[in-house]
């Protein structure tokens, strides 16, 4: 791909995938599904749509962050990607686990606090939600040599091989086949959804899509090939879509007698990895043709929607911590949540995160002359 033409959809998709992330989290309080903080009630229609996008909110965020680190790379030689990944990525996760965090901490276990302060004399720091950028850093950094292989001369007859299979209607989505076979084999031993890096079942699972990411801007003919074939992708995302709402409403005491608990699970992975992976194939092609369009809002957006996601969730905490007290129906309290947050981000970044060189680069932005 040309790094000096400028790919619109690759950034409606970016923002797209992160405002999904925060749609996400403004429903966890309200799910059931045990976030840091919780409602007394909760909505099982909430959780039954929930579950479904939780599917393909974060592969397409890595796919389209492993798109980016090509792009990023092809300006740079690998120490200068080096640094700015370790200055986009490390600072503001070093500067988010120690002062945007601790507040999700704090009201998650309030009782257990005599004061805010205490979480940092006892050292209680969290990730949270910035084991993304973690993840992606050590990722980013991991696939260096592949990236410069596949940016040599050595790497043509492999890249020609993958064009070529890309070129067949069913090329790409067979790409998804690695992913459901190990994604069922690593969750055999590693079958909790922690993010942890030493938790191989998921750390897989997104270095897939990543790795996807680089290999489809390794050509412009993969992209191609993803415009070409999108109504047949869109048809399998809406099979795998049907095949996973049948399996997650069927009731278990109708497959208990047939099937193992494990190969139940098996079952489970492997629809979650298709519908996951034809959703990426789907929204890739069909971005092309309706997102790609220049926006003096887009730039705007795209430069604001990393801080966006480093504040989201702490916000979304916080405010949620007294709204869900309120005496109130749930979609009120999720409307007053989505307001009161949504503006709080905003404002945080206009005056505080936008206009100052240091809060700036806390933040992961570019200088302004960049």
């Amino acid at each position: 791909m040309d790094p000096s033409t400028r790919r619109y959809y690759l950034d409606w998709l970016r923002v797209i995938a992160i405002l999904a992330v925060y749609f996400h989290h403004l429903g966890m309080p309200f799910n059931g599904d045990g976030f840091h903080i919780m409602n007394a009630e909760s909505n099982k229609l909430l959780d039954d749509i929930m579950v479904y996008f939780e599917q393909f909110r974060l592969p397409l965020l890595f796919l389209i962050s492993g798109t980016g680190t090509v792009l990023a790379f092809s300006k740079r030689n690998w120490q200068q990607f080096f640094k700015e990944r370790t200055g986009r990525l490390i600072i503001p996760l070093i500067f988010g686990v120690l002062f945007i965090v601790p507040p999700q901490t704090y009201y998650q276990y309030i009782n257990e606090f005599s004061s805010y302060w205490q979480i940092y004399t006892d050292g209680r720091f969290e990730t949270n939600h910035l084991w993304f950028i973690e993840n992606l850093y050590v990722i980013s950094i991991i696939v260096i040599p592949l990236i410069i292989f596949l940016k040599s001369k050595k790497s043509l007859s492999f890249k020609n091989w993958f064009v070529k299979m890309s070129s067949f209607k069913v090329g790409l989505l067979l790409g998804g086949f690695p992913l459901i076979i190990f994604t069922i084999l690593l969750k055999r031993y590693y079958p909790t959804g922690s993010s942890s890096l030493t938790n191989f079942s998921e750390t897989f699972f997104y270095s897939y899509f990543f790795i996807a990411g680089i290999l489809f801007a390794s050509s412009q003919l993969f992209w191609d090939n993803l415009k070409k074939f999108r109504r047949f992708h869109f048809i399998v995302f809406i099979i795998s879509s049907f095949l996973f709402y049948s399996y997650y409403f069927i009731p278990s005491n109708i497959i208990e007698p047939h099937l193992s608990i494990s190969i139940r699970w098996d079952i489970w992975y492997g629809l979650c990895s298709l519908l996951g992976w034809s959703f990426v194939l789907t929204l890739s092609g069909y971005g092309q043709i309706h997102l790609n369009k220049p926006s003096l809002w887009l730039k705007k957006i795209n430069e604001a929607i990393y801080p966006f996601y480093i504040l989201h969730q702490t916000v979304i905490v916080v405010f949620a911590y007294f709204i869900i007290q309120m005496d109130l129906n749930i979609p009120i309290k999720m409307t007053i949540l989505f307001t009161s947050s949504f503006i709080v981000i905003i404002l945080i970044y206009r005056f505080i995160i936008y206009p100052f060189r240091i809060t700036r680069m806390l933040f992961g932005m570019k200088r302004k002359s960049e």
